[in-house]
């Protein structure tokens, strides 16, 4: 006799979005200005180049290239991340000004552009007992493309808008985030053990330098006195845009991805993997890209992480009691690259 896995009882309530909600009301109370503000915005520079550095340091080049194996379904998941959703957000044009004002919508569709996660997309595969090799590979895959695909289609996407980014803004990218990743690669063979061994200590390191990441750009919105374009009634009609759009992605992944001739355990994976997004690589990559205006360009991504976590909670508690299936497709490999943080 089966048993059903244990599971939560109630919706995920991310304790780092709490976090991540008292660091801006921290910003609302007591922004930073003058000479702090100098001081934070450099510390926080600094900050997303260590991120970024560890990153890199952190994932196997030679275990990713074996992860190209399984390749037909790392490339629907990065279908889905990097063309999928930026075309829906694109087509979200037309909810500007009548639901979106036009800096929620530079936010909205910068959403569309950050890579997937990885944790939760490993953790929801898992319980709804999915690929999760698969899974792990995909989301990897998918940060590591988005250090370079992100900031190429914010400039496309976003260049013009709401002070969107500029040839200075991809240069700032190509030293804050791709140097530094490039130099962990690098002197992974060095460092690897340093970082294995201190792996809870750099995990507080990575959220306290995102933490520091927001404090500075809320703080830039606060003083440039961006937040009376956010009303109550405004965010309710942002978050109704999300959950059309999750509700799409995960249609799009899951009936899409058995439409592409994959099982059920494939399934599964590019679901999780192709309908997220993560909130910390698009943090400090809109810090770089959006300057001052930063705190809205963030907001849409901030919201979407929680709603993501808490409907996908109950879908992978629902796709645990799937009857099983044989899989189909090749099968995943065995090693697969360490996660990001995402």
């Amino acid at each position: 006799m089966n048993r059903r896995p244990l599971l939560p009882s109630r919706l995920p309530v991310d304790g780092y979005v709490l976090a991540l909600l008292g660091t801006v009301g921290l910003a609302a109370l007591l922004p930073a200005s003058g000479t702090a503000a100098r001081i934070a915005g450099a510390t926080a520079t600094g900050a997303v180049a260590l991120l970024f550095f560890l990153y890199g340091a952190r994932l196997s080049t030679r275990e990713a290239l074996d992860g190209l194996r399984h390749w037909r379904l790392h490339l629907t998941v990065l279908g889905c991340t990097f063309l999928v959703f930026p075309l829906l957000g694109l087509a979200a044009r037309g909810l500007v000004p009548g639901i979106l004002t036009p800096q929620l919508y530079g936010g909205f569709l910068f959403l569309c552009l950050v890579p997937s996660t990885i944790q939760s997309s490993i953790a929801f595969t898992s319980i709804a007992r999915g690929n999760v090799p698969a899974a792990i590979c995909a989301g990897s895959f998918s940060s590591l493309a988005g250090i370079v695909l992100t900031p190429l289609l914010a400039a496309a996407l976003l260049g013009g808008r709401t002070g969107g980014p500029s040839a200075d803004a991809l240069l700032r990218i190509v030293l804050q985030l791709l140097v530094p990743f490039l130099a962990g690669q690098l002197l992974r063979p060095w460092v690897c053990g340093f970082l294995v061994r201190r792996k809870k200590v750099l995990g507080y390191v990575d959220r306290g330098s995102i933490l520091l990441v927001v404090y500075t750009a809320f703080s830039q919105g606060m003083v440039a006195g961006i937040w009376h374009l956010v009303t109550p009634g405004r965010l309710a009609l942002l978050l109704a845009a999300e959950a059309v759009l999750l509700a799409l992605m995960l249609a799009l992944t899951w009936y899409g991805a058995g439409r592409l001739g994959f099982g059920r355990a494939d399934r599964i994976a590019i679901q999780f993997a192709g309908s997220k997004k993560s909130l910390a690589a698009g943090l400090p990559m809109a810090s770089v890209l959006f300057g001052a205006h930063a705190s809205l360009a963030v907001l849409p991504l901030m919201l979407f992480h929680q709603m993501q976590l808490m409907v996908c909670a109950v879908l992978a508690r629902r796709r645990a009691r799937d009857p099983e299936e044989p899989a189909a497709g090749p099968a995943a490999p065995a090693g697969a690259p360490a996660a990001l943080p995402g």
